[in-house]
Parts: structure tokens; sequence; C-alpha cells
């Protein structure tokens, strides 16, 4: 037979386990309720890594219908003169290359297709793509591939030693069909495929 104190005992100890129960269920509670609103609020935001490849050049990447190398960046300064202010502009030499073997057609290389990744901004396009100092030249399918320029627009006293490039890719296919769309294919829908570190130097030259 149980004595007073182990009744007395055995009383308190109920008393403490439900007291203990009572709090765990409370924050089990919490913890559910928190989960649903978080769940209902679009979740946690992860911070979503480079989804693209990152490459040291010199690289040659395939990028949908063109083959483009990136061998070098060069940031070329003009001092200011007494009839002229400082200029800057960034240089990024490239190496293009048409393998259109959807079309075999001749086209001109868009800027559009190249990105300056600055690193908390928006990337940037270039400010034109040159190719034996013509803007819009024209490659043409089967040939080897053509030494050209994208050229950046920069501050007077920007500086840096690497530079990052993105590359785009277009995608040979066709509209679903709907609403008047046509089923041809074509080249379409620009996407990320690779961005390029580029080291990067720094060179002075006067206006002439």
């Amino acid at each position: 037979m149980e004595s007073l104190d182990d009744v007395i005992d055995a009383m308190i100890a109920d008393k403490v386990i439900h007291r203990h129960r009572r709090k765990w269920l409370i924050a089990l509670a919490l913890v559910v309720v928190l989960a649903v609103v978080i769940f209902f609020t679009g979740g946690w935001k992860e911070k979503q890594g480079r989804k693209v490849d990152t490459m040291d050049a010199p690289v040659t990447i395939e990028a949908g219908r063109y083959e483009v190398g990136i061998s070098k960046a060069t940031i070329w300064r003009t001092p200011k003169t007494e009839y002229s202010p400082a200029k800057s502009r960034l240089e990024v030499e490239l190496q293009l290359k048409n393998i259109d073997e959807e079309e075999r057609a001749s086209h001109r290389f868009d800027s559009m297709l190249l990105r300056w990744v600055i690193a908390g901004k928006d990337p940037v396009q270039p400010a034109g793509v040159s190719c034996k100092d013509e803007i819009g030249y024209v490659l043409v399918y089967g040939l080897p591939a053509e030494t050209c320029i994208a050229k950046f627009d920069v501050s007077p006293n920007f500086s840096t030693d690497m530079t990052e490039i993105g590359i785009l890719a277009e995608t040979y296919k066709s509209d679903s069909g709907l609403f008047g769309a046509t089923d041809k294919a074509y080249w379409q829908s620009e996407t990320a495929v690779a961005v390029v570190r580029v080291p990067t130097t720094i060179e002075t030259e006067t206006d002439e």
C-alpha cells in the first residue's frame, strides 16, 4: 500500500508533466501556424545562385546559331584636353562565327546576345558590336570566325581587373500554333548559357 508521501509525490509529478505538456503543445501549435503562414506567403526566399556555367577566358562557346569566343577586355581611357572631357570605354574582343545548321543563312550578330554582368546591378547590353569596324556586320554561314569588338560605356574613372560577360543563345523552335501563331520553326527566345570571366587591362589613348 502506497504511503501518503508517495501519493503526494505522484500528484506533484503528474502536475509537472501536465504543465510541461501544455507548454510543448502550445509551442507545437505555434510552429504549425508559422509553417502555414510561410507556405501561403511564398515560403522562405532562398538566394538563387548563378544557373549557368562560369568560365575563364580565353574560351569559345556554342550559343545557338553562333560560336562565340571571348579572348580579352580592355578599358580605353582618353584624358581630358582643353577641348574635350575625359572619357573611357570598355572593349571586349570577340571571335564570332555563324554555325547556323538549321537555316544556313547569313545574319548579323545581335548585341542583345551579350551582357556585361555587374554585381548588384542589372546586366548591361553593349553599346554596339562591330567587326572590321562595321556595326551590324553580316556573318556568313560556313566562313571562319571574325574578330569583333563589343563596346560598353563606362565612367571616365572606371577601373576593374576582371570583367564578366554573359552570353545568350537563341533556340530554333516554332510557336505553339495557337491564336494564329506559325508552326514554322525559327530562331527565338534568348536564354543565358554562360558567363565568361575576362582579365581586364587599362590602356590610354589620345584624341587625334
